[in-house]
């Protein structure tokens, strides 16, 4: 190989930018799946057989849950299988941002459904077969939380370095920069599920003790709250991801003083977040001294969630 070709090949770089434990938490989900299917698939059938309207209303929604984490399933898949493919610029990592924050749509219209639902039944209370419901909330609990410790298993921690003065320690991406947005919609909507499982027995308790029909719909309106306070964090914390805007303000902070603590000039910073603990930069400097980009790529080396670096270097 000739000198040319050997310098551009070192310049070359990989565009996977993936997270540290996807095809972990890949397999996580698609358990979930099945555990949720072969529940979908009794209650429905039970159902049927056994002349319950209640349990197989309950195997229809356990579809829609099933439903929001094949999402989440899917685009794991198709980010692993098209992480080295060349259309994808800067790799497929926010792909799990895109299905999280669909997965953030799908659960405001659930919260948005359960509070019609329960405003309707708060002023036109209904006959509740409580012989029926209470079992099945309870079944319903029971696979929700199945279905957190499925997805909790082996762990989702990710170990982060801190930014100590100007040490050369090494400086990882923390907070939302290295969050796994995918698993995390996965998991609020298990969380969701489970919330509204919990308060469904309370209110069905309550109500059959002392004869308050209007408690079952009020604890739906509570639960719909919830779902919806969480619907909007998520949807506020992937669209910041997909709208490129600045994931971690104290790195960017910590770049321009490893830079300017030379004598140099921060000219212009642009930092946003690739995948799951992955950040792309792009950094102009301005300097009087004979410098390079290799000079300012060896004292940006610590920061080792910068995946992605472009250096322009001015004269000043």
């Amino acid at each position: 190989m000739s000198e040319p070709s050997r310098a551009v090949e070192t310049l070359r770089h990989s565009h996977v930018f993936l997270g540290a434990g996807h095809e972990r938490s890949e397999r996580q989900v698609w358990a979930v799946i099945g555990l949720c299917g072969v529940m979908m698939a009794a209650e429905i059938i039970g159902g049927l057989l056994f002349g319950s309207i209640a349990l197989v209303a309950d195997g229809l929604h356990m579809s829609t849950h099933a439903g929001a984490l094949l999402l989440a399933a899917l685009a794991y898949c198709y980010a692993r299988r098209h992480a080295d493919d060349p259309r994808f610029t800067f790799g497929t990592g926010k792909l799990g941002d895109l299905a999280g924050f669909a997965s953030a749509i799908i659960l405001a219209m659930i919260a948005l459904l359960i509070g019609y639902e329960a405003k309707s039944r708060l002023f036109a209370p209904v006959p509740i077969h409580f012989a029926e419901a209470i079992p099945i909330a309870a079944l319903g609990l029971a696979v929700n939380v199945a279905s957190a410790w499925l997805l909790s298993a082996e762990g989702h921690g990710h170990e982060h370095g801190h930014d100590h003065g100007h040490s050369h320690e090494h400086v990882h991406a923390h907070g939302g920069a290295s969050r796994d947005n995918n698993m995390r919609a996965a998991v609020i909507h298990v969380i969701a599920d489970a919330t509204v499982s919990v308060l469904v027995i309370a209110g069905l308790l309550v109500a059959r003790t002392f004869g308050w029909l209007w408690m079952d719909p009020l604890v739906g309106i509570v639960g719909a709250c919830v779902i919806a306070s969480w619907s909007i964090g998520l949807t506020r914390d992937t669209s910041a991801v997909l709208l490129d805007m600045n994931p971690d303000r104290g790195m960017a902070e910590s770049l321009r003083q490893t830079i300017e603590e030379g004598g140099d000039t921060l000219a212009d910073l642009h930092l946003w977040r690739l995948g799951p603990g992955h950040l792309g930069a792009i950094v102009s400097i301005g300097t009087r001294e004979a410098r390079n980009a290799e000079y300012y790529r060896a004292r940006l080396a610590r920061f080792r969630s910068l995946s992605h670096l472009t250096v322009e270097v001015r004269s000043a």
